[in-house]
C-alpha cells in the first residue's frame, strides 16, 4: 500500500506544480498586497509573503491546487473522460461556476473578508490572475481552475494578514 505525503511534502509538491504553471509565491503575495493597498498605503509584498506561505500550508489548499492543476491539464491534453466536461473546462464557460466552488473552500477557511476579496480580485483580474486568464483562453492553455485558485490563496493571505494586523 502506497503512503501518503506528509503535509510539508504536500506544501513542496503544490508549491511546485503553481511554479510549473508560471506561478511563483512572490505573484500570490503581489495580488495579496492589491487587496491590502487601500488599507495599508506602504505595505509591501514581501510582508504578504508569510500570509501566502500559510495559507497554503493548509492541506485543504495543497489538495485545492492539485485538483486545479490537474483538471487544467486534463483538458489541455484532451484526456478527459467526459468530452462535455473538457469543453466547459477548457473553454472557461461562463456559467460553469465550479473553478470558483473549488476555490471558495480556500476562502472559507478565513472567513467572509477572504469570500469578498476573493469576489474582488476575480472581477479585477489583477497582476497573475489576470495574466492567467489571458493565457488560459489561448488554443491549448487552460487556467480554467487555477487563476480562481490563485485568486482564492491571495484573498485568504489578504484576510490572514487583515486579522492579524494590530492598531
Amino acid at each position: 500500500m502506497e503512503e501518503f505525503l506528509q503535509s510539508e511534502e504536500y506544501a513542496t509538491h503544490a508549491i511546485a506544480l503553481l511554479e510549473d504553471r508560471g506561478v511563483s509565491l512572490e505573484d500570490i503575495a503581489e495580488c495579496a498586497r492589491y487587496l491590502q493597498a487601500d488599507y495599508h498605503v506602504d505595505l509591501r509584498t514581501e510582508e504578504l509573503l508569510d500570509s501566502v506561505k500559510k495559507v497554503i500550508s493548509k492541506r485543504e489548499v495543497q489538495f485545492a491546487i492539485m485538483t486545479a492543476v490537474e483538471l487544467d491539464r486534463q483538458a489541455e491534453k484532451g484526456t478527459m473522460v467526459d468530452k462535455e466536461l473538457e469543453n466547459l473546462v477548457e473553454s472557461d464557460a461562463p456559467l460553469y461556476g465550479t473553478d470558483e466552488v473549488l476555490a471558495y473552500g480556500i476562502c472559507n477557511l478565513y472567513g467572509s473578508i477572504a469570500l469578498t476579496n476573493f469576489g474582488f480580485i476575480d472581477k479585477k483580474k489583477y497582476g497573475v490572475i489576470d495574466r492567467l486568464n489571458r493565457e488560459g483562453k489561448k488554443k491549448g492553455i487552460c487556467h480554467t481552475f487555477l487563476d480562481d485558485i490563485v485568486g482564492a490563496i491571495a484573498a485568504a493571505a489578504a484576510s490572514r494578514f487583515a486579522h492579524r494586523w494590530e492598531r
